[in-house]
């Protein structure tokens, strides 16, 4: 795909959604950083059921700090894998008490020393909670980026890097949060609704489907 497709299609994509962001519901770093790691093999409707009730009754290392793993999982129980993300969120909690003043770090390397946090979930955080242009691949952008060719990869890093470096840097800070709601509504796995889609004429996937 050459450069001026791509300008084309995340020029339509910011012209369809100007502001986007992500569906799940936070008010500071904090929160955002805990509602991404309960994200992971979830969804974000089900995150936000969860984080609804948790986040009016604990939302400061502190005090999710003092509820315990027992305590925190009773407000996490209806989220996958919940006892592995209870034990590590406790961890963070604690390791941001004492390392990080209680405050979430604007630091990919501190952030992914975190119990739960790994390079996409630093990504989310250094993205939308602080503004850093970078790209946070998951299922839906991995495959968005392979089947469009805006950036094709073996992997999920590989199709980081090449996103970082092929995107324009006008693009840049609202990409992951366009890509991902393509993913997610349009771009489908198993039925991609192409007839529906902005970028269809733009798109190089071979086997477009049409209802």
């Amino acid at each position: 795909m050459n450069k001026e497709k791509r300008i084309e299609i995340f020029s339509r994509l910011r012209a369809d959604n100007p502001h986007p962001t992500t569906e799940l519901n936070f008010s500071n770093p904090f929160e955002l950083l805990i509602a991404v790691i309960l994200s992971a093999q979830a969804t974000d409707k089900g995150v936000n059921k969860a984080t609804a009730i948790l986040f009016p009754a604990a939302n400061t290392p502190e005090a999710i700090y003092q509820l315990g793993e027992s305590g925190l999982k009773e407000y996490i129980k209806t989220i996958g894998l919940y006892n592995t993300k209870g034990k590590n969120i406790i961890k963070t909690c604690q390791m941001l008490i004492e390392l990080h003043g209680s405050i979430v770090p604007d630091n990919r390397i501190f952030l992914e020393a975190l119990p739960g946090v790994g390079r996409k979930t630093a990504n989310v955080v250094l993205n939308t909670a602080f503004g850093h242009p970078t790209m946070a691949v998951d299922t839906h952008i991995f495959r968005v980026s392979n089947r469009t060719k805006i950036a094709h990869g073996k992997d999920v890093v590989e199709v980081e890097k090449r996103l970082v470096r092929l995107i324009p840097d006008e693009f840049m800070q609202d990409a992951h949060h366009w890509l991902i709601l393509l993913g997610r509504y349009i771009c489908t796995a198993r039925k991609p609704k192409c007839g529906a889609c902005l970028i269809e004429d733009l798109c190089e996937f071979k086997k477009k489907m049409y209802e």
